[in-house]
């Protein structure tokens, strides 16, 4: 066999990183199906550029960026006339699934409460656990700026989700 192409390796990617980006941009957005776009969009970015992306140290934190920036991007141009509808998710018979739904979706309700830039700190720190340096990175903000959001984000969280009857799947500190 020959040396993989370069569709080779972006499929490769797309295996391995394909569902983490996914899940970050999900809990940004605080919508599945927007976390989808977003994700598409931010790969599909990555695609057009992918000697530059294969190229870089650490390439699912360029492809990171390329979603935290498409996000910040699509708020900026949300006007006020836009409305966000979440749509009903499909809920399955079996009631652990139902209660893991749940408190993903009272989860995803709780960030939708923070504002973009306190809540894309806290996804990215708890949520894809990334340093606080590495945040600060991708946010193009200082780690006190990072610090002072993921501190802000969690006691709103904490609160918000103190009166849930079970905890999240996700413990904060």
């Amino acid at each position: 066999m020959g040396r993989p192409t370069d569709d080779d390796e972006f499929t490769d990617f797309v295996r391995e990183h394909g569902g983490a980006l996914l899940r970050t941009a999900s809990l940004l957005t605080g919508d599945r199906a927007r976390g989808e776009d977003l994700t598409q969009t931010a790969l599909a970015r990555a695609y057009a550029h992918w000697d530059k992306v294969r190229a870089a140290d650490e390439p699912v934190a360029y492809v990171r960026r390329l979603l935290v920036n498409s996000h910040l991007s699509w708020l900026r141009r949300l006007t006020n006339t836009e409305q966000v509808i979440e749509a009903v998710p499909d809920r399955g018979d079996d009631a652990d699934l139902q209660a893991r739904h749940a408190q993903a979706d009272e989860l995803r309700t709780a960030l939708r409460e923070l504002s973009p830039r306190v809540r894309t700190a806290v996804v990215l720190r708890y949520f894809d656990d990334l340093s606080e340096a590495e945040t600060a990175r991708l946010m193009g903000c200082s780690t006190k700026t990072v610090n002072n959001s993921v501190g802000r984000g969690l006691a709103v969280l904490r609160e918000l989700l103190a009166t849930s009857p079970e905890p999240t799947s996700r413990r904060l500190p």
